[in-house]
């Protein structure tokens, strides 16, 4: 009987929460939370004057007169749960002082599942034992003489069927918190995560361009320069140094739709030209031999094994401290260029024998810091300096293990 009892209790307790979350589902688009407890209360009231019909009838103000105080704290629930249930218990003490035996008691599990769902726990616990006291002194005053255990097991069930519940509540909410911090947290860091990638492929695209650009505009300009000056005392070298201008201006133009197709999934000419790699060495040494740079190239072990990516590094590592010696050294100056490729890493090393010594004045310095940047993807590291013997020196070692790693 008892065990029926407490598993009466929890259905009615699973039935108000349930009540609960549809009243607040329905109307938390709508109304204020105030608004909302302030209904359910209402409900509250009508449920318990209506279990209340007969006494209702013969004691109306007295089941009114003990009914609303002990409900009309319900409103405050939410922002003084503990106070709430204080004031509620203060009533149903004097009821029990009054000898009045009313449905309205039950608000009391209404009143310690808010505790339960809303306060600490050590608030919790004061709340049922202040609910204990109260079911002991209802089962000696209103028990039958001989179920008074009975009676004070019923209760004390529902006292911690209400605070379970409560207490699971309160849990969930907690858990849903968490949940919706990490979710928010892992999209700031999905967009952070996206504007890394996009200032990674800008400085991408950025170092691309330069090397693209810079490099075969140097050479143009070296070549016209060639031509005006032979015009007159050669005019048939400078007719092949004015076609050398046509052929790289064609090379740039290539370079850059092959560039752009390769960020352009429908481009065909992609498909048609692949990116720059090892192999193409000796047509750049050719390409800078003819706008005035003597440059001997050597290649050392096979290629062919390296990933494209780094092998695309290389040329335009190779390209760029060419084009800084073609535009910042004079005339006469010869360059050398020494690739070694092992198994797990491959030499760069790139010198000249100009005069050396600092950039000169005006060099932003950007073509570096993108040898720099191109060099790290491989966790290399790239120097870049004066020679001892005079001259200008590029070095970078590519670690290919540890990218592919």
């Amino acid at each position: 009987m008892t065990y029926a009892y407490a598993y009466a209790a929890r259905q009615w307790l699973e039935s108000w929460r349930a009540l609960v979350v549809r009243v607040r589902l329905r109307a938390r688009a709508r109304l204020s939370p105030r608004t909302v407890d302030a209904l359910f209360a209402a409900a509250v009231f009508l449920a318990l004057t209506g279990m209340a019909r007969r006494p209702l009838h013969d004691h109306p103000w007295t089941i009114v007169g003990f009914t609303a105080p002990m409900v009309a704290p319900l409103v405050w629930r939410r922002r003084a749960p503990l106070a709430v249930f204080l004031t509620m218990s203060a009533v149903a003490f004097v009821q029990w002082l009054a000898d009045v035996r009313l449905p309205a008691d039950i608000a009391l599990l209404i009143g310690l599942y808010t505790v339960a769902a809303h306060a600490s726990g050590r608030r919790v616990r004061a709340a049922i034992g202040v609910l204990q006291g109260g079911v002991l002194l209802a089962a000696l005053r209103w028990a039958p003489d001989d179920r008074g255990a009975e009676t004070f097991i019923g209760l004390s069930a529902m006292v911690v069927a209400a605070s379970v519940i409560g207490i699971n509540m309160r849990g969930r909410r907690a858990a849903m918190a968490l949940l919706e911090e990490r979710a928010q947290r892992l999209e700031r860091e999905r967009d952070q995560q996206a504007q890394l990638a996009v200032a990674g492929e800008r400085s991408r695209i950025a170092r691309e361009m330069h090397d693209i650009v810079t490099h075969n505009l140097s050479v143009m300009v070296a070549l016209a320069d060639g031509a005006v000056f032979a015009q007159d005392r050669a005019p048939e070298r400078a007719t092949t140094a004015m076609r050398q201008v046509s052929t790289t201006g064609r090379q740039a133009i290539t370079d850059m739709r092959r560039f752009l197709g390769v960020l352009r999934a429908d481009e065909p000419d992609a498909l048609r030209h692949p990116m720059p790699a090892i192999a193409q060495l000796e047509p750049l040494a050719d390409q800078v031999r003819a706008a005035g740079l003597p440059t001997r190239l050597t290649v050392k072990g096979d290629p062919s094994g390296a990933p494209a990516a780094a092998q695309l590094t290389v040329y335009r590592l190779v390209q760029e401290a060419l084009t800084n010696t073609l535009k910042h050294t004079p005339a006469g100056t010869s360059a050398s260029v020494y690739v070694s490729c092992a198994e797990q890493r491959i030499t760069v090393d790139v010198t000249d024998d100009g005069p050396g010594g600092a950039l000169p004045a005006g060099t932003t310095g950007h073509g570096l810091h993108g040898m720099r940047e191109r060099a790290a993807a491989y966790n290399g590291e790239l120097t870049a300096g004066p020679r001892p013997g005079g001259g200008w020196q590029v070095r970078a070692v590519l670690a290919l293990n540890q990218n592919e790693a």
